[in-house]
């Protein structure tokens, strides 16, 4: 294995830790985003109870589409931890 080989694995692990820790921070945002959701809807319920329905219904649907940012964050940070230094490691050789 020659030096620029040995150099570019590292700058290639590295490169995807650091992808991965930015693609894992994305779901801060929706744990936020889904908290101040449902802290809403306790608040609605409790003005309007008879509103219950439509609440939750809309609560569902909302946190729902909030909470898909943080899965493809969590997918994308899997795969750059798990599958890409593999790929990385293949094309080097």
């Amino acid at each position: 294995m020659t030096d620029f080989q040995f150099l570019a694995r590292g700058i290639a692990l590295a490169g995807c830790g650091i992808g991965a820790g930015c693609a894992l921070i994305a779901g801060i945002g929706p744990g936020i985003g889904e908290g101040n959701a449902a802290a809403a809807a306790v608040e609605a319920v409790s003005r309007q109870p008879e509103s219950k329905g439509d609440v939750t219904s809309t609560l569902i649907l909302g946190v729902a589409l909030a909470e898909t940012t943080g899965i493809y964050g969590f997918v994308t940070g899997l795969l750059l931890i798990f599958l890409a230094p593999g790929m990385f490691m293949n094309y080097l050789q």
